[in-house]
């Protein structure tokens, strides 16, 4: 009786963990999907609240576009001679920028100095941490009314005082200056706080403990060793202040109106007045923003490169 051989079927070749090439290939497409539907929410609210209106404010910069009467075609670029010859884009610019200043500088030195005082504190650490960050639960404009009224010379807590001393807190530039940067010391200095006492947590203790040994006094292991080791969280926060008070608005807005006499108008306040209040333009508000934004594109190149200089040297 004869048999018949079947030829043995070749056998699938695998990978060292037994899988299949093929269902490998498979469950790498199933994973990449599955996190691109992850992401899809978030990529879908930078293209709707970022791409889109980016796109949009190019377009009006570059069009003949009143307020009332919607795109009226392109006119390119006769809105950006007309940004610049505003009467009050100089002023904002000049004022934008002391504000910036100042504002920096308080907010990163104060922030500094609280978050030191928090880490060096031991028995009330939990209290001051707190109390420093209460503030920055309030919104920017709930706190802009609140100051609004303390800040008030007829209901405020302190018109009979300020009635007696024939002083103001909004009534002059440099008071409204000064009062509007109070108001965001209290608001931001917290939150400055917290971000400094994250990179203060990240140096090591032995280094502070090397230094204490080798006779190192507080300043000078303040200097040598906490602010080079700070470098990349006040590379962040310097970025962020400078940023945040470039693009400064509705303190500007609720408290002073930009006054008294304009004095307090800044660049993102102009842009708002160009559109909403007067010419009514939104061709001319928008190549303001486009400046704005190139404005700050440079800014922000030129903060990271001399923080990444400082810390290669």
């Amino acid at each position: 009786m004869s048999t018949t051989v079947t030829p043995a079927s070749p056998p699938v070749a695998t990978t060292r963990t037994g899988r299949a090439p093929g269902r490998r290939r498979t469950r790498r497409s199933g994973n990449a999907v599955t996190g691109w539907l992850f992401a899809l929410p978030t990529a879908l609210f930078v293209v709707l609240l970022f791409l889109v209106p980016l796109v949009l404010v190019f377009q009006m910069a570059g069009s003949n576009w009143p307020l009332l009467g919607g795109n009226q075609g392109i006119n390119f670029p006769e809105n950006f001679p007309k940004a610049l010859d505003n009467r009050f884009f100089m002023d904002s610019v000049v004022f934008t920028l002391k504000y910036t200043v100042l504002a920096t500088v308080l907010l990163i030195g104060l922030g500094l100095g609280l978050a030191l005082l928090v880490q060096e504190s031991s028995r009330w650490k939990g209290f001051l941490r707190t109390a420093f960050l209460v503030p920055s639960a309030l919104g920017l404009a709930s706190a802009s009314l609140l100051f609004y009224v303390l800040y008030s010379p007829i209901a405020g807590p302190f018109a009979a005082l300020t009635k007696q001393w024939g002083f103001t807190f909004l009534g002059t530039p440099d008071a409204a200056l000064w009062s509007t940067l109070f108001l965001i010391v209290w608001r931001f200095a917290g939150f400055y706080m917290l971000l400094m006492l994250v990179g203060l947590q990240g140096i090591p203790e032995d280094v502070y403990e090397a230094a204490r040994i080798d006779g190192g006094s507080r300043w000078q292991i303040f200097r040598d060793i906490t602010i080079p080791l700070l470098k990349p969280t006040l590379a962040l926060t310097t970025v962020m202040c400078v940023t945040g008070s470039l693009l400064a608005f509705e303190q500007f807005y609720i408290l002073t109106k930009g006054g008294p006499d304009n004095s307090t108008i800044t660049v993102v306040q102009l842009i708002y007045n160009v559109a909403f209040q007067g010419p009514n333009n939104l061709g001319v508000a928008g190549a303001l923003s486009v400046i704005v934004l190139a404005a700050l594109v440079i800014i922000n190149i030129v903060q990271i490169r001399a923080f990444s200089k400082k810390a290669e040297d």
